[in-house]
């Protein structure tokens, strides 16, 4: 199948037309299932959170199966300009790859199988999941463990951009949206009472002010902030949304400890600051000597690519959490993930593919 690569980038075009927000992937969710159903794949399905199912048989009926994903969802709103750009070497449009490359890569991998006659021993599940960005919190592939449990051998989870990294080690996240309270009033004939937005800012500052180590690494960021109905008004109520990352769960939890400690300081007379929990990724790993990281590093170095052993917040999160092998293999390079200039490089594809076939080949032959 020569045009493979074109066929995938094809596919991933069509994919990334169809709007797929965190939380209303339905339609693109409906027309991966429909192709699915096209390819004559074996229990097609669509669960309650909106995941879709579909399993290619291998000879071996008892042997356990392996778990390939892409997640459906996008940080872009549905109204965002979806226009595609081709270019000589290129594509350039929202999403295309993270993730709808990825997702075009469960595709691409059956097409290639196929192609070539690979009868595998063991049942490959394909699961195009949802919910994996932002407050999305890994809902979909929550469901997905929660629904394979203990009878699969490993996850596969593809990630469009991450061509020529490995990863196997999960950092951990956990997400508040803080919001401060306050009676509010006028600017001038009220001054000096408590303002909302002040007291907030006041907070972000303490926190910014905690000293992070290099090593483990550990991270903060603000992400949105919010509040206030007018220049001249002593907010009543304002609003924002921190996430915390580390790759050490020790280093997380002292983190989160130290915040929720300045969280609970902030509160005073007239004052009231609130904490919500809204996102949490489990930390997980597994050896870099674990045989299916040795295997995707293998594969990916036949296609002559510089591995790298990395860690990150992914799907892998939830099975890796859960003392289950999951391995993230790309399928190209790129760059602009997450703006509206993010773009995929088409002449890597090729080696991509041929990885994550080799790999699916392998997968379990022990």
């Amino acid at each position: 199948m020569n045009n493979l690569p074109t066929q995938i980038i094809d596919l991933a075009i069509r994919i990334q037309q169809i709007p797929a927000p965190t939380f209303a992937e339905g339609p693109r969710g409906e027309f991966v299932r429909a192709l699915f159903i096209k390819e004559k794949l074996k229990d097609v399905s669509m669960d309650s959170s909106g995941n879709v199912f579909a399993r290619l048989p291998g000879k071996q009926k008892k042997a356990q199966a392996l778990v390939v994903s892409a997640h459906l969802d996008t940080v872009f709103p549905a109204s965002i300009n979806s226009q595609i750009k081709e270019e000589a070497e290129r594509i350039v449009a929202p999403g295309i790859g993270d993730n709808s490359i990825g997702v075009a890569a469960l595709f691409g991998i059956i097409w290639s199988l196929r192609e070539r006659k690979i009868d595998l021993k063991h049942d490959v599940w394909f699961v195009a999941n949802v919910g994996e960005e932002g407050l999305g919190d890994l809902r979909g592939m929550r469901g997905v463990v929660e629904r394979f449990g203990k009878g699969v051998f490993g996850y596969l989870v593809l990630e469009g951009l991450a061509l020529g990294h490995v990863y196997h080690r999960a950092i951990g996240v956990k997400r508040y949206r803080i919001t401060a309270k306050t009676a509010g009033g006028h600017s001038w004939s009220d001054y000096g009472q408590p303002s909302a937005v002040h007291e907030l800012a006041s907070l972000i500052t303490q926190l910014t002010a905690i000293r992070l180590p290099r090593k483990p690494r550990t991270t903060m960021n603000v992400g949105t902030i919010g509040g206030g109905t007018g220049v001249n008004v002593l907010a009543s109520e304002a609003k924002c949304e921190l996430d915390l990352r580390s790759e050490d769960p020790n280093m997380l939890a002292k983190l989160v400890h130290q915040v929720e400690e300045l969280i609970i300081q902030a509160s005073r007379a007239g004052v009231k600051i609130v904490a919500e929990v809204i996102g949490e990724r489990p930390a997980g790993a597994i050896s870099a000597e674990h045989e299916l990281v040795q295997l995707a590093v293998k594969c990916s170095q036949e296609q002559g690519l510089d591995v790298i052993l990395t860690t990150g917040s992914t799907d892998a999160n939830i099975p890796l959490s859960q003392n289950i092998p999951a391995v993230v293999m790309g399928i190209t390079t790129g760059g602009g993930a997450h703006t509206t200039n993010e773009y995929i490089d088409i002449n890597p594809l090729k080696k991509g593919i041929e990885s994550l076939v080799r790999f699916v080949e392998l997968a379990g032959e022990k």
